[in-house]
């Protein structure tokens, strides 16, 4: 058996940032992790909205928003790294007659557990025609960790993780989002402490 069989894999799973999280940029936030494996780990913010919306985006690499229903949506605040660059989170688009782990853009990440984080303009393009995945999440930036850097923040108490339910990054408004995934784990925030446990 590999030393590393033990190795926690958070893919798909949510870090919820505990009260005493210090750091502005992660106060009460809720991270999807995209991928996490012993080389580190990469996630999207998802409940940091910027102060534009996808209109605004839209307007500014020069295409039309052809979807009604996406016109106020906010872009979010991904993470600290690579603000400059978009990040649609969305669910799994296949393509007619396609096998299923074939993506439909250019550049695609597929996470296991159904959602896929495409970074190539193809899918704003799409999107611009009307078309595009049905349930999207647009992020400037995005959040990453080096090899054991998570780790040690879990040990450190400064996140809760929980399995990713997509209904909370689509379905759930932005404000409630923090709530809604503590009660992934039965938990409200009145509950934690600010202060790091040590038994």
């Amino acid at each position: 058996m590999p030393a590393d069989a033990d190795a926690i894999n958070l893919t798909h799973h949510f870090l919820i940032a505990m009260p005493g999280l210090e750091d502005e940029r992660f106060a009460r936030s809720v991270i999807y992790l995209c991928e996490h494996s012993a080389r580190g780990a990469l996630g999207i913010v998802i409940n940091k909205p910027s102060d534009i919306n996808l209109k605004h985006l839209f307007d500014k690499v020069e295409l039309p928003l052809g979807r009604e229903d996406l016109m106020g949506a906010p872009v979010f605040q991904g993470g600290p790294i690579a603000t400059e660059r978009g990040f649609v989170l969305h669910e799994a688009v296949v393509a007619q007659d396609a096998p299923p782990e074939e993506t439909v853009y250019a550049s695609t990440m597929t996470i296991p557990g159904g959602l896929e984080m495409t970074t190539s303009k193809d899918v704003l393009e799409a999107l611009s025609t009307g078309a595009g995945p049905r349930k999207v999440l647009v992020s400037l930036g995005y959040s990453q960790w080096g090899e054991g850097q998570l780790e040690s923040e879990l040990a450190e108490n400064s996140w809760l993780t929980v399995g990713a339910d997509a209904a909370v990054i689509f379905d759930t408004p932005v404000e409630e989002r923090y709530e809604r995934a503590l009660g992934l784990l039965g938990l409200q925030s009145w509950m934690l402490s600010r202060d790091a446990g040590h038994a």
